[in-house]
């Protein structure tokens, strides 16, 4: 089978295709022969500075949809040829994969492969975003940072159905900030400015609740951007920066409160929470509740094209790896 790989850590240059052995699935696991994979930050992350990455070589990937190949001993509640959509911990960009079971989803009526690719990190995070860690209620205000990606596509529209007074977006540019507010947002405010703009749009307020992939000096100032007893969920640090620390110096104030989640560790320390919360996310598609755009496709040969895309800055929206 061909596969994606790197052997060093570097820029996409070192991504490259192999021949691979088809891998057979152990006692609770599955294979899948994939027709798409999905693309992370969390591979661009691997790709250059080893993040989660155990040994080399290494072949990223963190979710696929496809068909259930082979079945492994124990597993009843999939059946070879089944659609289905898989999370897993790397090794996605491959043309068949193995993952656990209880990590494998067999797709709703509706939902067709392509769409199933883009769900199995980004559905499950937006929705404990919003509902299990973020605990939004009717009438409250986000600020979501990251507005225009697959998490913040998202995120506005569950937080729309959840009944949010208003949902502000950051995004690093003109076109991205286009993007988002096609896709639901009251307002999209520049990097550099959005604690000014949102206590300007607030009446000087602040938000609800805040939500950060970015860490470092962004989340500080998103802190500063909350409303009295207003909550702050961490997914991410994507800056690179030093671990974020705060204390009830910084909270006990307002009555602030800090959360976190990552749907990695969530997969590794609670797979059957990780199941549970995907049926919930899942069925906010089945009901049209949310809906996310693939706004880039690569064959597989291609993945370092659509790492540099992502690289790039000016993605918007999932991009996805064409495998079958």
């Amino acid at each position: 089978m061909r596969a994606i790989e790197f052997e060093k850590y570097g820029g996409p240059e070192v991504l490259r295709l192999v021949a691979a052995e088809v891998p057979e699935p152990g006692p609770g696991q599955v294979s899948v022969d994939v027709a798409w994979a999905g693309v992370n930050f969390a591979d661009l992350k691997a790709r250059s500075d080893g993040y989660r990455v155990t040994s080399l070589p290494h072949r990223p990937g963190l979710e696929v949809s496809g068909h259930v190949r082979a079945v492994g001993e124990g597993v009843t509640a999939l059946r070879v040829g089944q659609e289905v959509a898989g999370f897993l911990q790397g090794g996605g960009y491959a043309e068949v994969v193995v993952a656990e079971a209880a990590a494998v989803f067999a797709l709703p009526d509706g939902v067709d492969l392509r769409t199933a690719a883009t769900l199995p990190t980004v559905l499950p995070t937006a929705h404990a975003l919003i509902h299990e860690v973020g605990r939004l209620r009717a009438g409250e205000t986000v600020l979501v940072q990251g507005a225009a990606g697959g998490i913040g596509t998202a995120v506005v529209q569950l937080a729309r159905a959840a009944g949010a007074g208003a949902v502000y977006g950051v995004t690093s540019s003109k076109a991205k900030a286009e993007y988002a507010r096609a896709h639901g947002y009251d307002d999209v405010f520049p990097a550099d400015s959005f604690g000014e703009d949102v206590r300007r749009a607030t009446g000087g307020r602040g938000v609800d609740l805040v939500l950060d992939p970015v860490g470092g000096d962004t989340l500080r100032r998103g802190l500063d951007a909350l409303a009295t007893f207003g909550r702050l969920v961490s997914f991410g640090n994507a800056s690179g920066a030093a671990p974020w620390q705060t204390g009830q110096a910084d909270l006990a104030v307002r009555g602030l409160a800090v959360g976190g989640f990552s749907v990695l560790n969530l997969a590794a320390t609670a797979p059957d929470a990780l199941r549970d919360l995907t049926g919930r996310a899942l069925r906010a598609v089945v009901d049209g509740t949310v809906a996310l755009p693939v706004t880039a496709e690569f064959p597989l040969r291609d993945a370092a094209e659509a790492h540099r895309l992502v690289d790039s800055r000016t993605s918007t929206g999932k991009l996805v790896l064409r495998v079958a």
